[in-house]
């Protein structure tokens, strides 16, 4: 079981300095002239980059080469308190010569029902979490293809895998 942790210190207003028990260290607050993170935002940039590891790290163990992957992340938060994430939407956008929308969607369906803890976390709680993708291969038969995988949550709490 691995443990995770933090320390945190107020250094005034709303700004809290973070460093993680690795040694990382991130700045929150309410100004991004400043360079702070909001939490929530973090916690949505959290989601997509759990994601694309375990999907980049799956398609490498497929040998498919990538050209370029970026992923667009979108959240909508509702006005109440506590303000909640209800929705978000996770956009794979995947290029390469030999990419097909199979290995993309089945990558996906693996990160978001296995292996992505950030993805299990928020599905369990009140957040609809939307999978999609956008694949355009560059190979001899050049196509494109994009669709939604699977949505996870609210509520589901992820099953333990044997």
């Amino acid at each position: 079981m691995k443990e995770r942790r933090a320390h945190i210190t107020h250094t005034g207003k709303l700004r809290f300095e973070a460093r993680t028990g690795t040694g990382r260290e991130v700045v929150f607050g309410d100004d991004p002239d400043l360079s702070e993170n909001s939490p929530v935002e973090i916690v949505v940039a959290a989601v997509a980059a759990c994601a694309g590891m375990d999907v980049a790290a799956i398609l490498a163990k497929k040998r498919h080469a990538i050209e370029s992957y970026e992923i667009e992340v979108e959240a909508v938060q509702r006005d109440e308190y506590p303000q909640v994430l209800t929705t978000v939407t996770v956009l794979h956008i995947v290029v390469g010569p030999k990419i097909t929308e199979e290995s993309v969607r089945r990558s996906i369906e693996l990160s978001a029902t296995k292996y992505c803890p950030v993805n299990a976390m928020l599905s369990a709680g009140a957040t609809a979490v939307h999978h999609r993708y956008r694949v355009r291969n560059t190979g001899s038969v050049p196509f494109e293809a994009e669709g939604e995988v699977i949505v996870t949550g609210p509520r589901r709490f992820p099953e333990p895998v044997a």
